[in-house]
């Protein structure tokens, strides 16, 4: 949703910061994947700390793709890294979320993670065979920017079993969107 609404706005206003980087965009990527590793390990033990430790990896996460576009540096490769380090770090996340519930004894708030988890995977994984059979399907009401939001804000207010539980439904309702969506693209492709 947010994706699909702001797409690549901020490319303009950090051109010219995103060209100073000395970075590649790939080392970008595997940088703010590890500070997500790094900050999963915080988030296992104290939710508030783990998600503002959380968002240098989450600017780096947008900062890659800018890099990359503004330098003429986009490749397929680093697409598919950052997707693939998308999806790890989803999980991380919430492997994390899980781990710091079960520690306190809230197996529900375990399960809820857990249902999270696959509904995230399940929404780039709709996406990504969609677009290997030629259907573009970016469509849906959960996508990564609002994922990391609602456990961002359920994290540092206190109300990560409800956020849990908002994931957990809406993640799958977003599958389900997609599915649809891919649905009336495959007919009118006939």
């Amino acid at each position: 949703m947010l994706s699909e609404k702001l797409g690549h706005t901020l490319d303009k206003p950090l051109k010219a910061f995103a060209r100073r980087i000395s970075l590649s965009p790939n080392t970008i990527t595997i940088t703010g994947f590890a500070l997500t590793v790094a900050s999963s390990v915080l988030l296992a033990h104290n939710l508030t700390l783990g998600a503002f430790c959380l968002l240098p990896a989450g600017l780096l996460d947008m900062l890659d793709g800018v890099v990359a576009r503004s330098r003429g540096e986009s490749s397929s490769f680093g697409a598919f890294l950052d997707s693939v380090l998308d999806r790890y770090s989803d999980s991380v996340i919430l492997l994390a979320i899980a781990w710091n519930l079960g520690s306190v004894g809230y197996r529900s708030g375990v399960f809820l993670s857990l249902i999270a988890l696959v509904g995230s995977l399940m929404i780039s994984y709709a996406r990504a065979r969609a677009e290997g059979l030629g259907v573009s399907c970016s469509h849906g009401l959960m996508e990564r920017p609002e994922r990391l939001i609602l456990l961002f804000i359920g994290a540092v207010s206190g109300y990560i079993v409800p956020a849990l539980w908002v994931l957990a439904v809406l993640t799958h309702i977003t599958v389900l969107q997609r599915i649809l969506y891919a649905r009336k693209q495959f007919k009118r492709a006939k």
